[in-house]
């Protein structure tokens, strides 16, 4: 795990040296500078210190009043001034306040993993061999080591809809608070899929609603869904609107859209069939 250094007035460029370009060889080291009248500085400092922890970084911390020499050497204008050291090497970083997923967005950038995303990437490939013992276990590990971690969440979320579990999906899905960004995001449109399949898994009850031609297309368009071929699935949901849009109140646009939230707005599906949508609409 990550640790913190605090680099106080008593340091001098050698010792700076050591503490963080030579210890950058062994560990990446996040140099924060701050100072501390600074509001942006006091907020983005938990937020470092968390991700130092996942990251397995060193955080040093330089108060520029209190070492401005070190501000100097290092053209810091303005706080709260981040840089990455990487094997001796001082990298461009970003001055003001960001928020959490940007950094780890910028941390992904520079080529670093933390180890939760290393946790998540190892049980995927479990679920993607089949291996969903192994699978249910190393979930069960994260959620002890990471409880109500939304990243967890989501991935359990979709190894459950994988194993044909969609209900149990939507109750973990409902654990991901609206604050909770992105993570909650993605939690809606998953639990879109979730819904499609449990329409999918859904007994036949005899009903107009489950066996008529509508109904036997919209489970085609569910079953389609399930199984990853979103092509298909939003052409049979498309049919299924321009031929009677109150079908499941309203069930066969409300499906695209869900879609279209877990392709996201930037793919050429959910571009085409917007389009196409419509067009079939208006």
């Amino acid at each position: 795990m990550g640790s913190s250094v605090v680099i106080d007035q008593t340091l001098d460029r050698q010792t700076f040296a050591t503490a963080v370009l030579e210890a950058s060889h062994d560990r990446p080291v996040l140099v924060d500078f701050f100072a501390t009248w600074c509001g942006p500085c006091q907020l983005l400092k938990p937020i470092l210190e968390k991700l130092a922890q996942e990251y397995d970084l060193t955080l040093a911390k330089v108060d520029i009043d209190q070492y401005p020499d070190l501000a100097t050497q290092y053209h810091v204008d303005g706080v709260p001034d981040v840089r990455l050291v990487v094997a001796g090497e001082v990298k461009p970083g970003f001055v003001g306040m960001l928020p959490e997923p940007q950094l780890r967005e910028l941390l992904g950038q520079w080529g670093l993993r933390s180890s939760l995303e290393t946790a998540i990437a190892l049980v995927e490939t479990l679920v993607a061999d089949k291996r969903y013992p192994e699978a249910k276990v190393q979930f069960d590990h994260l959620f002890d080591r990471y409880p109500g971690h939304g990243a967890v969440a989501i991935a359990a979320a979709r190894f459950l809809l994988q194993i044909q579990k969609p209900e149990d999906a939507l109750q973990i899905l409902r654990t991901i608070e609206v604050g909770d960004s992105p993570h909650y995001e993605k939690a809606q449109g998953l639990k879109g899929l979730a819904e499609l399949h449990a329409l999918a898994l859904a007994p036949v009850d005899g009903s107009e609603e489950t066996t008529g031609e509508l109904a036997q297309a919209f489970s085609r368009g569910a079953q389609s869904a399930v199984a990853g071929d979103y092509d298909t699935a939003l052409k049979t949901f498309l049919e299924i609107v321009g031929r009677d849009r109150k079908f499941r109140n309203d069930g066969a646009r409300k499906a695209m859209v869900t879609l279209f939230d877990c392709l996201g707005p930037d793919h050429d599906l959910t571009q085409t069939y917007r389009k196409r949508l419509m067009q079939t609409l208006y």
